[in-house]
């Protein structure tokens, strides 16, 4: 559901969909100046200034100074434009860089809150790049705030969001845990990233950080029985 008022009904993903090109002289007939590209844009903009309860096709339209039916020479439905946006914000995000193959240890002192890392944790550490990725999409949900609703209401498969979530799937390749020590931690990143959305412009920027690093202590004591989780797994 993207909005209350939203129907339940079954839909295909814009990003599994191939659409067919309209014929020549169709294409003739389509508004000059106007292209997927720039709707696109256009629509992260007024989701930006007016926020998705108030996002319509007609809104759009008028921002753009076309009709609303022109809309649709470059998209089925309003949610395949969502879906559009969505993933043009997520292309903002600043990836990091893929770590080194060897896995690294977890620094035993988390770096302090305002900074991106301490030590051992530096650029080449994964504990210090996993936390660049997280808070990059923290600021990146408090920039967009529609996009954590988007993010729940859509399957969130384009290319950018595909990206980010390989990026992901590195670092924790870095960690040297196990396969499906490795799965656990990914949902678990996952998890804390989207569902701190509703939260991100109220929860303060200290209790962020000092909420990633008990997650990171977590994932980094699940190789070897030390740290959260190995002392879990004692007295299991």
């Amino acid at each position: 559901m993207v909005t209350a008022a939203d129907p339940e009904e079954t839909r295909t993903s814009v990003w599994l969909t191939a659409r067919p090109a309209a014929p020549a002289r169709r294409r003739s007939e389509a508004p000059s100046g106007l292209d997927r590209e720039r709707i696109t844009a256009a629509t992260v903009r007024l989701l930006d200034a007016e926020g998705l309860g108030r996002f319509s096709m007609r809104r759009l339209a008028a921002e753009l100074g076309v009709t609303a039916m022109s809309l649709y020479w470059y998209v089925d439905t309003k949610h395949d434009l969502l879906e559009l946006a969505l993933d043009r914000a997520l292309g903002e995000l600043a990836l990091p860089a893929a770590p080194d193959p060897k896995p690294e240890a977890l620094s035993e002192s988390p770096p302090e809150a305002g900074s991106e890392a301490g030590p051992g944790t530096g650029p080449a550490a994964w504990p210090g790049r996993l936390r660049v990725l997280a808070c990059g999409y923290r600021k990146l949900l408090v920039a967009h705030p529609w996009v954590a609703s988007l993010t729940a209401a859509y399957p969130n498969i384009g290319p950018h969001a595909r990206a980010f979530d390989a990026t992901l799937q590195r670092l924790l390749d870095a960690t040297g845990l196990a396969e499906a020590r490795r799965t656990g931690a990914h949902l678990a990143v996952s998890y804390f990233l989207h569902g701190c959305g509703g939260a991100a412009r109220r929860l303060p920027e200290r209790d962020f950080r000092l909420a990633l690093d008990v997650l990171i202590a977590g994932i980094g004591g699940g190789g070897g029985g030390g740290g959260v989780a190995g002392s879990a797994a004692k007295t299991a």
